[in-house]
């Protein structure tokens, strides 16, 4: 299993509380802690990432051993990083690029490290790029957060074949075991320091470290006993 803290935006342009937030995901058994890098990044933007910003969050991840990983938005924020990528990244594909830029996509598979790609906006039977070994795709619905009516198709099985894992933005932890039973591989989740701060609308579906924790430590349970055979 890989669960993935997404920070994204709940940092709320306090850069230095990005330390507080890949520390307490850490503490909650997350596998890897995610950010996003071009998206509302510009200087006077709330996510503002620059080389030197990104390499101290490389740092504290190190310092944390936890993997770090970024969704990359445009060409720009993957010229920014590739400089801190080797062999063993992981590169993250939001929805919103598999539509608005898919040439950037290609190029970033091309560089042949394992990519995740969200599907939250993809509503074709294809899968938008042809599934190989280094390409995930999660299932997902690009709403904030998703409502029962967003989730009439979620997966009954998933497989390596489509979906390997589920990316989360509904509230609460209990779509995410529905999907682990199913055999979702990944999941990605939201998480907050605070769910009640209204600054990004992502706090609301976020996981608090407890929430985190608890999906963690339930959802290895659940997936140890299917790979028991149960």
């Amino acid at each position: 299993m890989i669960f993935i803290s997404e920070i994204g935006l709940n940092h709320n342009g306090n850069f230095d509380l990005c330390y507080e937030l890949i520390k307490q995901s850490k503490n909650s058994g997350a596998n890897i802690v995610k950010f996003q890098l071009g998206w509302k990044s510009k200087s006077n933007e709330i996510n503002f990432l620059d080389k030197k910003r990104i390499l101290q969050l490389i740092n504290w991840a190190k310092y944390f051993e936890i993997e770090i990983m970024f969704s990359v938005f445009h060409d720009d924020a993957l010229k920014m990083l590739k400089p801190f990528l080797n062999k063993n990244s992981r590169i993250k594909i939001a929805s919103r690029t598999v539509i608005d830029n898919p040439i950037l996509v290609r190029k970033i598979i091309k560089m042949n490290l394992e990519t995740i790609i969200s599907l939250g906006m993809w509503n074709k039977k294809t899968l938008p790029f042809l599934k190989k070994k280094k390409i995930k795709y999660l299932w997902c619905k690009s709403t904030y957060p998703n409502s029962i009516n967003d989730l009439k198709k979620f997966p009954k099985v998933f497989n390596n074949k489509l979906y390997d894992g589920f990316s989360d933005h509904t509230i609460g932890i209990e779509t995410a075991l529905i999907a682990i039973s199913r055999g979702a591989n990944i999941i990605e989740k939201h998480f907050t320091l605070d769910k009640s701060n209204t600054t990004i609308r992502d706090h609301t579906l976020s996981s608090t470290p407890e929430e985190f924790q608890n999906l963690v430590e339930i959802g290895n349970d659940i997936n140890r006993k299917i790979k028991s055979g149960i």
